[in-house]
């Protein structure tokens, strides 16, 4: 049983080396035909579902087989010849281990081991929170400075580029040896993360990671076309649309600018794309030279917006984010804001 209390994160950026060794004993300890749950927060993005498939992966090296995969919300069942939770995005849907993944409700009710991925607080597993207390033991991989210290082992690295480098540590602990597959998920991860290693979170370390990724024989180029440079027709004319609407306040943020723009459930409905085209929108809106902040705003219901926030590095966001009930970190944020969408940006401005 593992407590569901969260506290702030402490003031190491590091796992401890007890920490890593109560990961790897956790592993370790795992009885015969035990059960492991490997959950990633809702809405997944690249480093929530690449590095919990390289992990689960790992597992499966080690001849663990009583595998299942998920994230909130995640129904089974067909969607346009794919056979996997048709809310995996368009991107992701070659990875290598989507045959782990499982709807929500088919989760382990009591796995013998839980392990959760890119979850800053115990509210982004949804539904699948109680399995913090159902599983025999809970180790939290996460790279978020805001990460609350939820769960009962904490492998938590804010000073890691993604979750994908915990990941990558994790499995080199338990003496997993890279392959191609494994490799796949992890280089998405990193790649999303980083935004294709143009971050100022793009170390040596990370290049160093990506070395070694790519040595296994995955093609950099093919992920990225794939991740990066592939978007439906629709999508491109509903980028238009939405950025049109984009608007700059020059003097928000005590000066330092601006910029933000929303998406509507009407707008995807009009060019029939699925939400997930929405992701890349930031970094058109976050190249505008006259402002320091960028935001967009989606709406996922009636009253309810999914919010991206981006920094070039004077406003901390994460600040922002945090205040407004979500996370993330100085440079890339963002919160699930309710009511209309002035009611959502107005919040912003107050804060910012």
């Amino acid at each position: 049983m593992t407590a569901v209390a969260e506290s702030p994160a402490p003031e190491t950026a590091e796992p401890t080396a007890a920490e890593w060794a109560a990961a790897v004993a956790a592993v370790r300890a795992l009885p015969a035909g035990g059960t492991v749950l490997l959950v990633c927060h809702v809405n997944p993005d690249g480093d929530a579902l690449g590095s919990m498939l390289g992990v689960a992966l790992g597992l499966r090296r080690l001849g663990i087989t009583n595998l299942r995969a998920t994230f909130p919300g995640a129904t089974a069942g067909a969607a346009d010849g794919y056979t996997g939770p048709p809310e995996v995005p368009e991107p992701f849907r070659w990875l290598p281990g989507l045959d782990l993944l499982v709807a929500a409700d088919a989760a382990y009710p009591a796995p013998d081991l839980f392990l959760c991925f890119d979850a800053a607080s115990a509210s982004r597993l949804g539904a699948l929170v109680d399995r913090l207390e159902t599983a025999g033991s809970a180790v939290v991989l996460d790279h978020h400075a805001s990460n609350t210290r939820f769960g009962g082992i904490h492998l938590v690295d804010a000073g890691a580029a993604a979750t994908s480098v915990v990941a990558e540590g994790l499995l080199a602990r338990l003496e997993v040896p890279l392959d191609a597959e494994i490799a796949a998920c992890l280089y998405v991860a990193l790649a999303t993360d980083t935004g294709s290693f143009r971050f100022d979170m793009t170390t040596p370390a990370v290049h160093q990671m990506a070395a070694r990724l790519i040595a296994t024989g995955i093609s950099p180029g093919e992920i990225s076309r794939r991740i990066f440079d592939t978007r439906p027709f629709g999508a491109v004319r509903l980028y238009g649309d939405v950025l049109q609407r984009a608007r700059l306040e020059p003097e928000a943020a005590g000066g330092v600018g601006l910029v933000w723009t929303y998406a509507t459930l009407d707008d995807l409905a009009r060019y029939e794309q699925k939400p997930y085209v929405l992701e890349a929108l930031i970094d058109s809106v976050r190249c505008a030279a006259e402002a320091d902040v960028s935001c967009v705003i989606k709406q996922v219901g009636p009253a309810e917006w999914a919010v991206s926030m981006r920094s070039k590095g004077a406003v901390d966001v994460s600040q922002v984010a945090v205040a407004l009930g979500g996370g993330g970190h100085r440079l890339a944020a963002g919160f699930t804001g309710r009511g209309t969408v002035e009611d959502v940006i107005g919040s912003i401005q107050a804060e910012l």
